[in-house]
């Protein structure tokens, strides 16, 4: 199997089943299960809370004892048995039950994928980029292809869907992976010497995580409040509301095909301090100037936003962590910088959003522009 199209093939398959969880789940426990937007958003919260246990800690550990093939495999087989188990429930206790299960599991997929990646890539046969964009051309196609089936099929479609991508998943994980990945842990793998405590004994670690925590944590106005500040204050039909928002997405595969080529070179420090520059712009320009063609605008900035401060972490751990030590970075990024600190400003930015939906936008510089402080003030100590 070739490496480069294994990882790519992973990647591909996993966004579509991402692009019904991130854009379709909270739709289909209202519509198809019935429940209300604050039953929905108390299933959704705590799932947060569960999906951030779980790759800090559940992920991590099971990485210790299991090949990166047999994790996958793992995750893969409980994820799709815990969505069959929606199948027959309707009630909120249940359901709420049921998603706790299923972001223990499913979630966890994201970080094992990209630990596996990351140690392709120290193999040094591997662009991350290239085969990284096919997961954002899939989270496309998979999004555009659930609109046109729940148009015809309605919103109990969507579980449907789920489970046959993950059958789909679980098929191509019984296809020869790659030998590197078919390596089972040692005993000396699960030594205290690499151990997630650890982690944070290694120079630069604790700084890039941060850094990439309040980075990626700034996304959470762009996310939960992009559609209603397009929708509501903006005035934009909902028709041209998908396509406003996908004009990130493109930018984002066009930095993934090309990343490898023009930024491989590139200091990660480089990289992050250009990540919190052009993050900051984006906020900036939403709430300066709120028109609808200034919004499309800063979209082109999610490819800094979003995936170079992405690019710069894969980056760093690719070189600077061994092989053990992948998959608890990359639990640790999970859970801290695209969960919990999503969580917390996601309340920090609906809060503002109150006052003025602008003011969502723009209340992200709280932790972009400290972000850069904390680059400028710590690339020379720490030679990240």
């Amino acid at each position: 199997m070739n490496n480069q199209r294994w990882l790519s093939q992973n990647f591909f398959i996993f966004f579509f089943t991402w692009g019904v969880y991130l854009q379709y789940w909270s739709g289909w426990l209202s519509e198809a299960k019935g429940l209300t937007v604050k039953e929905v958003s108390l299933i959704m919260g705590f799932g947060l809370v569960a999906r951030a246990f779980s790759t800090m800690f559940v992920f991590p550990f099971a990485s210790k004892y299991l090949s990166d093939k047999k994790l996958t495999q793992f995750l893969v087989i409980c994820a799709l048995i815990s969505a069959i188990l929606y199948i027959p429930f309707n009630h909120f206790v249940a359901l709420f039950i049921v998603t706790m299960i299923f972001s223990l599991f499913y979630p966890s997929l994201l970080p094992a994928i990209e630990s596996s990646a990351s140690t392709l890539v120290q193999q040094g046969k591997v662009h991350y980029g290239k085969s990284r964009s096919y997961g954002s051309i899939s989270f496309v196609i998979s999004v555009f292809i659930l609109s046109i089936v729940i148009g015809y099929l309605g919103e109990a479609a969507i579980l449907w869907c789920m489970i046959g991508y993950l059958v789909i998943m679980l098929g191509l994980q019984a296809m020869p992976a790659p030998e590197v990945l078919s390596t089972k842990p040692t005993v000396e793998d699960r030594s205290q010497k690499f151990s997630m405590r650890s982690l944070w004994k290694i120079k630069g670690f604790p700084v890039v995580l941060i850094i990439v925590i309040l980075l990626q944590g700034s996304l959470a106005s762009y996310y939960n409040y992009s559609y209603i500040y397009l929708q509501k204050y903006l005035e934009v039909n909902t028709f041209y509301i998908g396509i406003i928002l996908n004009v990130a997405v493109v930018f984002e595969i066009l930095f993934f095909l090309k990343v490898d080529h023009l930024f491989s070179k590139w200091k990660t420090s480089s990289l992050l301090l250009l990540a919190g520059s052009g993050s900051t712009l984006r906020w900036v320009i939403i709430f300066a100037f709120p028109n609808v063609w200034m919004f499309i605008l800063s979209q082109t900035l999610h490819a800094l936003a979003f995936a170079m401060s992405h690019y710069a972490f894969v980056q760093y751990i690719t070189r600077t962590l061994p092989k053990q030590q992948l998959s608890n970075a990359q639990g640790l990024y999970s859970a801290l910088a695209t969960s919990l600190s999503a969580a917390v400003l996601t309340l920090l930015g609906g809060y503002l959003y109150d006052i003025s939906p602008g003011l969502a936008f723009l209340g992200m510089t709280v932790v972009t522009i400290p972000a850069i402080i904390i680059i400028l003030i710590t690339k020379k100590t720490y030679q990240y």
